[in-house]
């Protein structure tokens, strides 16, 4: 008989109990409910903190086990549900590919793509722009010191895309089996076993470095080449341009990240259907991570047990909204520059999350109607504010920064006397938002801001840094493709990932990178 894969949900325990006793509740569920289980199958399947109610912090667990009990039966018994099949199987098509698969980008959807199309005997190539990670490495912290920008290798280009210096964030909003698949073969490269289960799994830069280098040796390992620091400058079925050279391929995947604004270009004026999309803009907030503790737990010390604190915060305005993105427990505001003259911030944290600083962006939703409403018009949008930023910071990659005070009443300067803005070694100068910002911006980022300190106690501190410009949280345009996959009026090409504008984050992105394998294997045969 077939076994089910079923979970028990919204099992409650003080935080004082450790993860067998969820098991042991688990059981006595199962026990309570007359389903048939397998024993030694139950395991956690995930952990999350409620501490909306301070004198009542719990642990709220799902446990995941095999049963033989008919998938109806099970469906009746209340927080007892089937669980999604995580166990992917990827068919072979028929169809003849005239020459190696190309994939243009070693970001997350990229990597994931790779692998599959590698483990099943395509030989992809993946053409990287940027450097490999250890050379990225060395080139960010040769831009720390010198103020030298490397336009090709960065935080947003090369080996694991901008996801490889952020905190790692694997929270997603999608629903989908493939999810499972990434996160096992995440922990098979080296991430902790804990992002399976955590409700909010994370991996840290640190740790992600180690585990994107892993996953480029498997794709080589499995039979694919990876080549760094090369550009395609254009994409067409059959073939892809490299520094004027026009280079024969099976097909190409196109997955360059929300940053790669040459190629959008190149794609635009080759006449591909792209649309522009909404996407936001803001600053980098940052706080004391002892402070946001004390304020979400009721007592800072109970982040050895529970893990640092961690928000997500949003308002509604009509059309627009504000909210918090990319939430940094103990990490670092980061200089994510990838044009010369502009500065475009993010956030990083290490796996241990031990910076004394919390950051995230505080962003503002942009419409299509707030500029030309084309894909050329997002472009200008984003650069004319990174380079107002870069100005605004007297050169140098030096960041605008203001407070809450500042913001709320026009005033620069002022920071860093109790929060130290963390932003390339505090390299930041005084100045204002309000004018740096379209005016639709600043107004509902201190609305923003106001709602988010009435939920969190010290939120809108008035000495709260706020360092900018946030530009990057997402791509600003979206490469149209039909249900095969392929761009619009393309045969074999195949946009995929974050930067083709269907994904927003690590783990979505890898989700569409094996969408788009799927395709191709289901079309293509190995010979």
């Amino acid at each position: 008989m077939t076994k089910s894969r079923i979970v028990i949900n919204n099992i409650r325990l003080p935080i004082t109990c450790d993860d067998n006793e969820a098991v042991l509740a688990a059981e006595k569920i199962l026990k309570g409910s007359r389903i048939s289980y397998v024993k030694s199958s139950l395991h956690i399947h995930k952990r999350s903190v409620d501490a909306r109610k301070k004198s009542s912090i719990t642990f709220v667990y799902s446990v995941t086990c095999e049963s033989e009990a008919e998938p109806e039966s099970i469906r009746a018994c209340g927080d007892i549900k089937i669980s999604a099949a995580e166990k992917l199987t990827f068919g072979m098509g028929c169809e003849r590919m005239n020459g190696r698969p190309y994939i243009i980008g070693l970001g997350p959807a990229g990597i994931f793509c790779a692998l599959i199309l590698a483990a099943h005997g395509l030989s992809p190539v993946v053409l990287e722009r940027g450097d490999s990670v250890d050379n990225r490495v060395r080139k960010i912290d040769s831009f720390y010191k010198t103020g030298i920008l490397d336009t090709e290798t960065n935080i947003q280009f090369g080996a694991g895309g901008a996801g490889t210096f952020s905190d790692g964030k694997l929270v997603t909003r999608i629903g989908d089996a493939r999810i499972g698949y990434v996160l096992k073969k995440l922990v098979e490269l080296g991430a902790p076993e804990s992002i399976c289960w955590n409700a909010k799994p994370h991996i840290g830069t640190d740790v992600l470095r180690e585990v994107i280098k892993r996953a480029a040796d498997e794709i080589c390992s499995l039979g694919g080449e990876i080549r760094y620091n090369t550009k395609a400058d254009s994409v067409g079925d059959g073939y892809v341009t490299v520094e004027g050279e026009r280079i024969p391929c099976g097909l190409v995947v196109l997955a360059p990240g929300h940053s790669s604004r040459d190629t959008y270009m190149s794609l635009i004026d080759g006449g591909y259907a792209i649309e522009a999309k909404p996407f936001s803009i803001g600053v980098r907030a940052e706080h004391l991570q002892s402070e946001l503790d004390r304020a979400m737990f009721g007592d800072e010390d109970l982040s050895n047990r529970l893990g640092h604190a961690e928000y997500s915060l949003s308002l509604r305005q009509g059309e627009r909204g504000v909210y918090t993105f990319c939430m940094c427990p103990g990490g670092e505001v980061v200089a994510a520059a990838s044009e010369e003259g502009g500065v475009v911030t993010n956030g990083m944290s290490r796996h241990a999350r031990d910076g004394k600083n919390a950051n995230a962006a505080v962003a503002v939703s942009v419409l299509p109607s707030d500029f030309s409403g084309d894909p050329v018009g997002a472009i200008r949008f984003q650069r004319e504010l990174e380079r107002a930023a870069f100005a605004a910071g007297g050169g140098g990659y030096c960041a605008p920064c203001q407070t809450i005070g500042g913001l709320n009443n026009g005033t620069a300067g002022g920071f860093g006397k109790r929060i130290v803005p963390t932003y390339m070694n505090s390299n930041v100068k005084g100045a204002d938002f309000n004018k740096l910002l379209p005016s639709f911006a600043s107004s509902l980022l201190k609305d923003g801001l106001r709602a988010f300190g009435r939920r969190i106690k010290g939120y809108d501190s008035l000495d709260v840094p706020l360092t900018g410009i946030e530009t990057r949280t997402s791509a600003p345009l979206r490469i149209l493709r039909d249900e095969r996959f392929c761009a619009l009026g393309h045969n074999l090409v195949y946009p995929c990932g974050e930067g083709a504008g269907y994904a927003g984050g690590i783990t979505s992105a890898a989700v569409d990178g094996i969408r788009v394998a799927e395709a191709i294997l289901s079309r293509f045969s190995r010979d």
